[in-house]
């Protein structure tokens, strides 16, 4: 058992927390405004005023945040976590954020002699409830084993890819796959669709060949079924494209079908799970796949 700080109790937050609690661990929580969890408080969390005092208290200090900006306000803003930390402390951000500004993070916070570790994680609320998280790990390979337990009660796939910055670089990946697949899965379905072709046997024919997916599988059939309620919002997905594409820049790279399905996103409710990027190709080709 260790002392734990969690900062970020949302929709992938609170699940992550709770399964930190069930074997034992104490958690420390930021108090916002907002109401904490009551199942993370019931279970014995206690709620600190401000970053500071969540650093304090814990051995390990967990961020799972929205954005770049929110992690850098936590972590050295005023009362911020840099503020509580004592030499041999561990920070982990599992938040989704820019790889570059990781590595300045991480800098800052060796320097006043602790760890940090980037684990971003792919899975989604699904994923976070279930404790079979995918983590992608940036930093040292000490570092990594000591934190290993932790990673093992939230994920199935925990792997170190690299140093820091490298596990936030390895989730902006995935997002670019998962984006473009997600635009494939649309646009094939609203071809067979708009050929004449009940869409819904497309998708079950697919699923065993070789263009089978797990995109195929799922946010086909959310496409099929019109269910765009958010597993994981079109603003979110959004942002990490916007952090490959401003990566891209950094490495003079050029990422075409990343930025023309940004553009797609870009005419999506934001509010909406990122499979109804469908709705916005419907719209171009002025047809919906399961209409009669």
């Amino acid at each position: 058992m260790s002392k734990i700080g969690f900062i970020g109790l949302g929709v992938m937050g609170r699940p992550m927390a709770g399964h930190l609690q069930n074997r034992g661990h104490e958690l420390y929580v930021l108090k916002h405004r907002s109401p904490l969890p009551s199942e993370v408080m019931d279970a014995g969390a206690i709620a600190c005023t401000s970053p500071r005092v969540v650093a304090e208290k814990s051995e390990t200090i967990i961020t799972m945040l929205p954005d770049t900006p929110q992690v850098e306000s936590v972590l050295f803003g005023g009362n911020g976590v840099i503020e509580g930390l004592t030499p041999g402390k561990l920070v982990i951000d599992m938040s989704s954020i820019s790889p570059t500004s990781t590595k300045h993070f991480a800098k800052r916070i060796n320097q006043v002699g602790c760890d940090y570790l980037d684990a971003p994680v792919s899975g989604g609320e699904v994923g976070a409830k279930a404790a079979t998280l995918t983590i992608m790990v940036g930093g040292d390979d000490d570092v990594f084993e000591q934190a290993l337990p932790l990673f093992d009660l939230l994920g199935r796939n925990v792997n170190l890819i690299g140093s820091n910055g490298a596990g936030q670089t390895a989730k902006v990946a995935n997002q670019i796959i998962v984006a473009l697949t997600i635009e494939a899965v649309g646009e094939a379905l609203l071809f067979a669709s708009k050929a004449g072709v009940n869409p819904a046997k497309v998708r079950e024919a697919l699923i065993g060949g070789f263009a089978g997916s797990k995109i195929l599988e799922v946010h086909g059939a959310r496409m099929i079924n019109r269910d765009f309620d958010p597993g994981f919002r079109v603003g979110l997905h959004q942002k990490d494209l916007g952090l490959a594409l401003e990566g891209a820049r950094e490495l003079g790279l050029s990422l075409p079908n990343t930025a023309s399905t940004q553009e797609l996103f870009n005419a999506c409710d934001k509010t909406l799970d990122h499979s109804a990027l469908i709705t916005v190709l419907e719209k171009l080709g002025t047809h919906c796949i399961n209409e009669e």
